[in-house]
């Protein structure tokens, strides 16, 4: 008997051919066409064959939500249901050319794919002690990168994934490369020999080349005095010559004060990081004359460190990149102050907290604001208490950090940044809700706009922000297991160190 992943099911479609069939929420997906189905993409993809036969068990007591997970992907299934269904207890129905209208708990049947290396930048390995399980767990899946965009490294890739990809179309994918360099990758990557399936995953042009077939947007986390330099210009034109590469986003590497046991590593200086744009800018230009597109796209923190202004909207080519930090800040730009009025009915003092890595620049956005009479605006740039100071993006901070830096009763209205709360919910990384600050701080505590113009939406007239928030890819997956696949792709922070 093959393995099986059973796969709870979360609704059931009325009139749909499994409702017909009697499926009803709770039950599970056993297998297709006699076949154990790994996640939502192999399920589909059988589905697509024309007819299929769907077995269905009926558990002897109703799923319960996981609440940890366990080590390995059997066991984080296991957590899904609290009795095993009883095999005697199936049943089948037949679609042909139809979709039977099933909505599973999880994208992931068979569990999260883990990563196979010890990157010297690795954010989960610089997390302080004490959050919820989920943010621990070194996630490195193709599937999830084809389904949320989340950056992949390859390194743990079985030939029969690599079959899988290509036979199934799994494009695009999201690859960090790092550096085209493959010893300098090896060294800066450090995986795991014992985790490494296939040693050529772990060859990244080699990679690269076997998925031709696949597009592929790349990213590069840079470190200073590794991979910057001409070892960046190296990497940057070998990319550049493969037709399967679209895009490369260059991110600086995040850092924070929890580094024990880890290499020595450093934040880039203004100087480093100009070399790095004055590269860059040179390739981009070259690109955009003889390709029509500038193909590699520095991250606003790159710029911001660097102290260079920001490129026009026009230069994002659309943001291809938005969730990996590149053009976030032009893209909250892009929508203008709407028509302000001369002055508020009634007194407002409201702060606007942000990390210290994007302070100056809303400063400066929301300065006409501070023209309308009763309206007292202060942008407050909060030193991250959690990660410690060289965390400086507005989505790592947590309920601690505003603690530190807020006064009850100071304001009348303190707006967070939206990309601290969890996707659907008022929870910050630490599970410190909105509504505890409230309480706490003894004022409103709302998230801002995801645009400036809708911000000064939710500073005039109390609007609810539509900001993004994160629990893209698999964070979100990690985290609850009840993802649905049209979840919006948001950025958290501490996306682009994978």
């Amino acid at each position: 008997m093959p393995d099986v992943f059973p796969a709870p099911i979360k609704s059931v479609e009325a009139g749909s051919a499994a409702a017909k069939a009697g499926v009803r929420p709770g039950d599970v997906l056993m297998r297709v066409n006699g076949q154990a189905v790994t996640d939502v993409l192999a399920y589909r993809h059988l589905l697509s064959q024309g007819k299929a036969t769907l077995e269905i068990a009926r558990p002897k007591e109703a799923p319960r939500a996981m609440t940890g997970v366990a080590s390995t992907t059997q066991d984080h299934h296991r957590l899904q249901l609290s009795a095993p269904p009883s095999l005697e207890d199936t049943f089948t129905f037949d679609v042909e050319w139809e979709d039977p209208g099933l909505e599973f708990e999880e994208v992931l049947f068979d569990g999260i794919h883990l990563c196979a290396n010890k990157c010297d930048f690795c954010y989960v390995h610089q997390m302080p002690r004490g959050f919820r399980k989920s943010l621990y767990i070194m996630d490195d899946d193709y599937r999830l990168s084809f389904l949320y965009g989340s950056f992949v490294t390859l390194t743990n890739l079985s030939e029969g994934d690599i079959n899988r990809i290509l036979d199934e179309n799994l494009s695009p994918l999201y690859v960090s490369v790092h550096t085209a360099n493959q010893d300098l990758r090896k060294d800066m990557m450090k995986w795991w020999k014992l985790k490494v399936k296939d040693e050529k995953a772990v060859q990244i042009r080699g990679m690269i080349e076997r998925l031709e077939s696949i597009d592929l947007y790349t990213q590069i986390v840079l470190v200073p005095e590794r991979n910057d330099g001409e070892n960046l210009d190296d990497t940057v034109e070998y990319l550049s010559s493969r037709p399967n590469v679209i895009s490369a986003a260059v991110v600086p590497i995040g850092l924070t004060s929890h580094r024990t046991n880890l290499p020595d590593v450093r934040t880039f200086n203004r100087e480093e990081a100009r070399d790095s744009l004055r590269r860059l800018n040179i390739w981009r230009k070259k690109f955009l004359t003889e390709r029509g597109t500038r193909f590699v796209f520095p991250s606003d923190e790159l710029y911001l460190l660097a102290g260079e202004p920001l490129p026009s909207e026009e230069e994002y080519e659309g943001f291809p990149m938005l969730e990996n930090g590149v053009g976030m800040i032009r893209d909250f730009l892009t929508e203008a102050l709407p028509e302000l009025p001369a002055a508020l009915p009634e007194p407002r003092r409201v702060i606007l907290a942000t990390g210290t890595l994007f302070a100056e620049s809303l400063d400066l956005a929301v300065e006409p604001l501070r023209a309308i009479e009763g309206l007292t605006l202060e942008v407050r740039s909060i030193t991250n208490k959690t990660f410690g100071p060289a965390t400086t993006v507005a989505g790592l901070l947590t309920g601690r950090c505003f603690r530190h830096a807020i006064k009850t009763g100071e304001a009348d209205l303190l707006i967070v940044p939206p990309t601290t709360l969890r996707y659907g919910t008022e929870l910050m990384l630490d599970d410190v809700s909105l509504g505890e600050l409230r309480q706490e701080f003894r004022m409103d505590v709302r998230a801002g706009g995801a645009t400036l113009g809708e911000l000064a939406r939710v500073i005039l007239d109390g609007a609810q922000s539509s900001g993004h928030q994160w629990g893209m890819s698999a964070h979100a997956v990690k985290d609850s297991g009840h993802t649905p696949l049209e979840i919006e792709v948001a950025e958290r922070g501490m996306r682009g160190q994978a």
